[in-house]
């Protein structure tokens, strides 16, 4: 895991304005020293001025002391070295204060109008000194000496400490640019990961739905007939051994083919989950999402791809027949070939309205319309009033007959109404598109 840039700032343990106490350590250290060398070139100042030693001594301890501020006021340091320049002191303060500027996160503009202040100022003091020192003791080395001499120290007393400082505070700015970064890299890393497990989340919910509705389609038809002729059996049995062998054969059926479906539906589920655990053994969390989401649109496509069509609506339609209802089924337009989750779709909502009618309209008669049009497919299931002597099969309901219906429908663009007639029968409407 990155380390984020907030461990890597400094806790503020030091006294005043200094973060640490190892830096106001070093900052007296420097500014005693600057102190002392600032005293020790105050006595010949104090001398050649002609003012007590004691005034020299206490001005070159008030004036090196100011290299104790030189990260809270840089300026206020650099200022007081080009002042004390013409005494000739401070060269400790002029350099340590330029370093510090220079690293300073201050405009270059005044870092560069500093500078070169204290270039021009100790130039001048070193081309004066120089020029005194020569002619006092007689020294003749040319025109060029003086003017060399001059500018080289200058440039030695302000060019590496500027450099030096210019240098330090990039890197120092480069390595918080980075820190930045990986800062913001990892907050960027959590929350991929973060839509990446709710993504998880939710394609295991779109999953866990899809499944639901799947064996509600597969179980809840099937048991219905069964219950229905079950309930036919046994109030014939005895009257009428022929037909009660008959819809005992068609349970029988109606049982096997259930079960056949449930097989191949937890065949699936089966196989699905062992490749799950696998991949979560060895795939990041970034790729948790994509994964769950990408396995719950294979398992979809694989479990339409094989589901029912529109082509064995009539035995559909036979098998409620055989159990009682009657079924009027009217087909309009031209018959043609869909995509496999249309017409599986279409199929569902059909049974499903069957089914509903077998729970709780027995005996009433029900038209099925199915209508086939240039851009959609539509469908209709309505059923008559139930009669009033209608045996009841007592069939349990979940409520989610009606729910799945509308999730199919909705997923593929499509429109969905159910509700009473003014008769008091029940109807539910399906148009899917057919693209």
């Amino acid at each position: 895991m990155t380390t984020t840039g907030e461990d890597h700032v400094p806790a503020r343990g030091g006294p005043w304005w200094w973060d640490r106490r190892r830096g106001a350590v070093l900052d007296v250290s420097l500014g005693a020293v600057s102190a002392l060398e600032c005293v020790a070139e105050g006595v010949p100042f104090a001398r050649d001025a002609g003012v007590p030693l004691a005034v020299g001594v206490v001005f070159g301890l008030l004036a090196g002391s100011v290299l104790v501020v030189r990260r809270k006021w840089p300026i206020a340091v650099v200022l007081v070295a080009i002042a004390v320049t013409p005494a000739e002191m401070g060269f400790l303060m002029g350099v340590v204060g330029l370093y510090t500027l220079a690293a300073s996160e201050l405009p270059r503009r005044i870092i560069g109008s500093l500078a070169g202040m204290s270039l021009l100022g100790t130039l001048i003091v070193t081309f004066v000194r120089l020029r005194q020192d020569m002619a006092r003791d007689g020294v003749d080395l040319g025109d060029w000496f003086l003017p060399f001499a001059s500018i080289a120290t200058s440039l030695g007393l302000t060019a590496p400490p500027l450099l030096l400082g210019l240098y330090v505070g990039q890197r120092r700015r480069l390595m918080e640019s980075l820190r930045e970064r990986a800062d913001s890299l990892e907050r960027e890393l959590q929350l991929l990961a973060e839509r990446a497990e709710e993504r998880a989340q939710w394609a295991r919910g779109e999953e866990r739905t899809r499944i639901a509705r799947e064996m509600h389609d597969v179980v809840a038809h099937r048991v219905s007939l069964m219950v229905v002729h079950a309930a036919a059996l046994q109030a014939v049995a005895r009257k009428d051994p022929e037909k009660a062998v008959k819809n005992a054969a068609l349970v029988g059926d109606m049982g096997r083919q259930a079960l056949t479906e449930l097989r191949e539906m937890l065949g699936v589920l089966r196989s699905g989950g062992e490749g799950a655990r696998a991949e979560r053994a060895s795939v990041p969390l970034a790729a948790v999402g994509v994964a769950a989401a990408a396995a719950a649109s294979r398992a979809a496509e694989d479990g339409e791809a094989e589901g029912p069509c529109l082509a064995e609506l009539d035995e559909l339609v036979g098998q409620s027949e055989a159990a009682g209802m009657v079924v009027d089924l009217s087909v309009e337009g031209e018959v043609r070939v869909y995509a496999a989750e249309v017409e599986s779709t279409a199929f569902r909502v059909v049974q499903e309205a069957l089914t509903n009618v077998h729970k709780h309209a027995a005996g009433a008669k029900t038209y099925v319309r199915l209508a086939h049009r240039v851009s959609e497919i539509a469908m209709q299931v309505e059923n008559e009033p139930p009669p009033e002597a209608a045996a009841s099969a007592r069939l349990p309901s979940g409520g989610n007959g009606l729910v799945g219906m509308k999730e199919r429908v909705a997923a593929l663009g499509g429109v969905f109404v159910s509700g009473p007639t003014d008769a008091g029968g029940f109807r539910v409407s399906a148009v899917i598109p057919a693209s």
